[in-house]
């Protein structure tokens, strides 16, 4: 019998296309729409990501990463004071202007480590030494700035020098990390130079970053550090969710793309339940002459949802490809951001399982009252 339903399936070949090229296209909208707001919401994290410190100190109003309010550089020493931190260094996140060899500008974000120990350093180097940082008037700029910079005529590579804030700033190294959620360029100094490129302020330490000693975990020494009179600590974990859950409470990009999302499950909706009502429609003299001959109604039933989920299981995997090629085509320019984990294509399974079980419910109803005497008609 269910060899049957698949033969009755693949050979009215027009509604068969129109099945799975509609669950097709739904598990690609889905698919790819929530992988493109997955690489946003990752973008929004990158400051944290690129970094990588145990334990974020940030002053106690700062509700996520790429809110920076300055705190004074005695707020370093306060946090080696507590118990449990085995190290603590500043850290300086501003954006600043860089000037051009052609007097044309260019936002981008500084990164200032700190001058001994260049904690949270860019870990794949693509040209030049991350320890000549120490050197004069030294920064590594990340592949953006590359990007960005050529586009205006400008060629960066070791040994080329421009200004920030009117001051020389001459390219030691490349890098390559995550991009920023604003898009500028990431720019990374010492500490001490950071200082001297940004802008004069009284409060100029954006974080402190420290580790907690043998023994000690990061949520506790982060409860440590909290009870500080005006810091918050936070884990690189729960800085990491904190931001996502910031951005998508207060921002309209999860409005957005669930937007599109939605509009996707009720396109699949709408395609595959009245396409799959028409299939049965046109089949139901076969059906009516199995039940003639003795079908029961589950043997019925197996053939329905056997034909609504082979449809639905060749539309899933054709629009989940699509978005993986997508994915893997963009994934080298960086742009659109695209991010796929697994719960990704769970979700979209779970979405299509529950269409094509909607689609098998409607066909079954059909069945469910047709007459085995139809088929003397």
């Amino acid at each position: 019998m269910l060899a049957i339903a698949l033969k009755m399936l693949f050979r009215d070949r027009a509604k068969y296309a129109m099945l799975v090229c509609g669950l097709a296209f739904c598990s690609l909208l889905m698919c790819q729409q929530i992988s493109v707001f997955c690489g946003i919401m990752m973008w929004t994290t990158s400051t944290v990501r690129n970094i990588g410190a145990p334990v974020w100190v940030v002053d106690a109003k700062v509700e996520q990463a790429n809110e920076v309010i300055p705190m004074r550089q005695i707020e370093v020493e306060r946090v080696r004071s507590v118990h449990g931190v085995a190290w603590a260094v500043p850290l300086y996140i501003g954006i600043e202007q860089a000037r051009l060899n052609d007097g044309s500008f260019q936002n981008v974000q500084l990164t200032g480590l700190d001058t001994g120990t260049l904690t949270g350093r860019p870990m794949d180097m693509v040209a030049g030494r991350i320890e000549d940082l120490r050197l004069p008037n030294a920064v590594v700029v990340d592949q953006v700035a590359v990007e960005k910079f050529r586009r205006k005529g400008i060629a960066i590579k070791l040994g080329t020098t421009f200004e920030i804030n009117d001051k020389e700033a001459r390219v030691v190294g490349i890098c390559h990390v995550a991009r920023s959620f604003l898009g500028q360029p990431y720019i990374y100094t010492t500490f001490d130079r950071a200082l001297e490129y940004a802008k004069p302020s009284r409060k100029q330490l954006s974080y402190v970053l420290a580790g907690p000693v043998p023994g000690v975990s990061n949520e506790e020494l982060a409860a440590r550090i909290s009870k500080l009179p005006g810091l918050r600590a936070i884990t690189k974990d729960n800085l990491f969710w904190t931001t996502i859950w910031w951005y998508i409470k207060n921002t309209g990009i999860p409005i957005s793309f669930g937007t599109v999302v939605l509009l996707g499950i009720i396109v699949g909706i709408a395609i595959a339940g009245q396409t799959f009502y028409l299939f049965v429609h046109d089949n139901l003299r076969y059906l009516a002459a199995l039940k003639a001959m003795g079908a029961r109604m589950h043997t019925l039933a197996a053939m329905v949802l056997l034909q609504a989920f082979s449809v639905g299981f060749i539309g899933y995997g054709i629009g989940v490809g699509l978005a993986s090629w997508f994915g893997n085509s963009v994934l080298a320019k960086e742009q659109p951001p695209f991010f796929m984990p697994w719960q990704v294509p769970a979700f979209v399974a779970i979405v299509l399982i529950l269409i094509c079980g909607f689609s098998a419910l409607i066909g079954l109803i059909k069945v469910a009252r047709l007459e085995p005497a139809v088929v003397f008609r």
